[in-house]
């Protein structure tokens, strides 16, 4: 990809939760390893004995004490000193999103990349198939207790489902007839609860709020306050605590929408983003809630849950994720834990395409051979190498629909979706180069750039943006002055700011960020588009069942006679 220098960025430390004591620690540790950093494995206090097994197959394997430290320890004072330590380079977070915005608020400038939870649906439409749309949410729902952060706790049904009364029938029936019991017993579908319910949760699973009816009421077992059966309510509304709160248990909230529009902006008002589901067999439909569902792992025709490491890679968007949000088990994971230099320019091959920004890097090449530009030459020659690069990167990578692996009836699909509204932030030490390739990475991934500066900078960078030359990438990209405070302003109405390096984004932006969980993008600008281009996209996995019982329908290649 170029001419570049990759180390790590020195101490990371995993924090990992109890549901998946092992698979999301390991992935963790060996991520921040394989950058080249050293890494203090900090396990929730509910998975120590697991974390201590993982802890010795690493020594087993040969990974020193001198790189990977096992410290199990409170989350409380303990773990908030160890996060917050200022030898420590970076967190990976697996847990809840108040746990991630208390490391944030503590340490404003913290390089965090947290999973934090989702609150899940999965709709189902009148064009689906309602026996397998019961066996995927009953599965989605319960299984494990509905203690997995990807599990379905939403069910939203198109009102002809909603109003079907057998449809109703058969999902309790399936809910109830789940065996719960000892984990060791092996009649058990469901286990225990890691914990028993208090404040939220045991409000959900104990009452009902106006509107709201039990289909099939929670029980606890015997009276252990460990073991509850599966819970649904019907008639959950918009905006109540049930829609809206996140729930580790084994508790189903039903709603009710008009139709699939409908059915999506109760899914997003919730604000997370982890996984969703859609039980169609109408194409048509299918394609619509792609375009506008905001989650970042996507099922059609299959459950919520079960994720597998490449083929699905996993993590969310919205309040489902903290940091920049790259997907765990994805081809870009690792990069985030790494420092990228540049010692040359990048390599490019072959564009397929014409493109107005390619013809603006023509336009300075002409002239910077000209003589006309050559108070800018270094800069932009350094532009029209990245603009070259980001373009390349982008016809073969960001700007395309990839299928790894081509299995016969499910389609995984990775994508990268633009971000939005991405507001450049310019600083007095920031160069021209590193300015233009932010506004051309950001026009190029199909975001909406806005340069903002600040209101007395005055120097060659903003005198340079007023030329024509200049004017030629600045193409409806509006221009603001602005103070740091309308830049804090801006983060309710902006998806990403992106600056240039990281002593240049103030303490109190970055605590104002860290305080609404807002991103910052500051690593170095980097001419490379396969590195650059990740801080103004977002991952999103695919996951299509399109077979039907085995059947492939129009998938099936015709065999020659």
């Amino acid at each position: 990809i170029g001419m570049m220098k990759a180390e790590g960025k020195g101490v990371g430390v995993v924090v990992s939760p109890w549901n998946f004591p092992i698979a999301i620690p390991c992935g963790g540790i060996v991520a921040a390893l394989a950058a080249g950093n050293t890494v203090i494995f900090k396990p929730s206090s509910d998975a120590v004995l697991t974390a201590g097994v993982l802890a010795r197959c690493f020594r087993d394997a040969g990974i020193s004490r001198k790189v990977l430290q096992f410290l199990p320890c409170p989350g409380g004072r303990v773990g908030s000193y160890l996060v917050t330590h200022p030898d420590v380079d970076f967190v990976i977070l697996t847990g809840g999103t108040k746990t991630g915005m208390n490391m944030l608020r503590q340490k404003p400038d913290m390089l965090l990349s947290a999973e934090t939870g989702g609150k899940n649906a999965t709709i189902v439409t009148a064009m689906g198939d309602r026996d397998q749309a019961v066996r995927n949410v009953i599965y989605s729902a319960f299984g494990g207790s509905g203690q997995k952060c990807s599990a379905t706790s939403l069910l939203v049904l198109e009102k002809e489902v909603y109003d079907d009364e057998s449809f109703k029938r058969h999902l309790v029936d399936a809910a109830g007839s789940l065996q719960v019991g000892s984990s060791w017993d092996f009649a058990s579908t469901m286990g225990p609860l890691i914990h028993p319910p208090s404040g939220d949760l045991e409000k959900a699973l104990t009452s009902l709020a106006p509107g709201e009816s039990w289909a099939l009421e929670p029980k606890k077992v015997h009276g252990n306050p460990h073991m509850w059966t599966p819970g649904i309510k019907y008639g959950v509304k918009a905006g109540s605590y049930t829609h809206m709160t996140e729930f580790f248990a084994p508790l189903l909230g039903v709603m009710r929408a008009e139709n699939l529009t409908h059915a999506v902006d109760l899914v997003n008002m919730t604000g997370y983003g982890l996984t969703a589901a859609i039980e169609s067999l109408d194409t048509r439909e299918q394609e619509k809630w792609k375009a506008s569902i905001r989650a970042g792992n996507l099922y059609i025709n299959r459950g919520t849950t079960g994720a597998v490491t490449l083929r699905q890679p996993f993590g969310g968007m919205g309040k489902s994720a903290l940091g920049p949000a790259i997907k765990a088990g994805g081809p870009n994971y690792v990069s985030q834990f790494m420092n990228f230099s540049e010692i040359g320019p990048p390599r490019t091959g072959a564009l397929q395409k014409d493109n107005a920004l390619l013809r603006i890097a023509s336009e300075w090449q002409q002239k910077i051979s000209g003589g006309k530009l050559k108070a800018h030459a270094a800069d932009l020659t350094k532009t029209i190498r990245a603009i070259k690069s980001y373009l390349y990167h982008w016809e073969r990578e960001f700007g395309v629909e990839t299928d790894y692996f081509h299995l016969r009836g499910q389609d995984n699909i990775h994508r990268y979706m633009p971000l939005g509204n991405i507001l450049i932030r310019i600083h007095e030490n920031d160069t021209l180069f590193e300015t233009l390739a932010r506004v051309a990475a950001a026009k190029i991934t199909g975001n909406i750039p806005v340069v903002s500066i600040p209101e007395q900078l005055d120097n060659a960078v903003t005198a340079f943006l007023s030329t024509a030359a200049g004017r030629r990438i600045l193409d409806r990209v509006p221009e603001r002055r602005q103070s740091d405070n309308v830049v804090i302003a801006a983060m309710d109405i902006v998806e990403r700011i992106r600056f240039a390096a990281p002593d240049r984004v103030p303490p109190k932006v970055f605590e104002a960020a860290a305080g609404r969980g807002f991103y910052i993008a500051r690593a170095p600008v980097l001419m490379t588009g396969r590195i650059e281009l990740l801080h103004y996209v977002q991952n999103q996995s695919v996951c299509d069942t399109y077979h039907r019982y085995g059947n492939l329908g129009d998938r099936v290649v015709p065999q020659a006679i």
